[in-house]
């Protein structure tokens, strides 16, 4: 996700080799296709300019917890990519009148909250206006 892949799944690690044959035994029993290889590699090429779009990440998910707060939403503290907010009666309610409005944020099951990930500042815009609109509708 930092490198705005969020579909790259990635790793190494670097062990003693009795902590690798460790992990080997309880590892998913897939490998590494080559397409994962070569975009990997490719993003490693480009590091610069790939945390450069973590930095613009971090921004956005700052900008959106100053003004879910704004707004009057309870928010956690987060250095993910993403937020939890709330407080809702009814968190899958309050999912759909999101969705309505043509954003998609996730329902993780926490009675009363719902998350969102940091996305681009367009993306965020269409979200904010969502929530905002959704607590005008709650409040008249």
């Amino acid at each position: 996700k930092a490198f705005g892949a969020a579909g790259l799944r990635l790793g190494y690690l670097a062990a003693h080799p009795a902590v690798v044959d460790a992990v080997q035994l309880v590892r998913l029993p897939y490998h590494l296709s080559a397409v994962t290889q070569a975009t990997a590699l490719a993003a490693l090429e480009h590091t610069d300019t790939l945390l450069g779009y973590v930095e613009q990440l971090k921004a956005e998910r700052d900008r959106l917890v100053v003004e879910l707060r704004a707004i009057g939403y309870e928010v956690t503290e987060s250095d993910a990519n993403f937020i939890q907010f709330g407080k809702f009666d009814d968190s899958h309610t309050a999912w759909q009148k999101i969705l309505d409005q043509g954003v998609l944020v996730r329902d993780n099951g926490v009675p009363g909250w719902l998350r969102v990930t940091a996305g681009t500042p367009a993306e965020n815009d269409a979200f904010l206006e969502a929530v905002r609109a959704l607590k005008k509708e709650q409040h008249a």
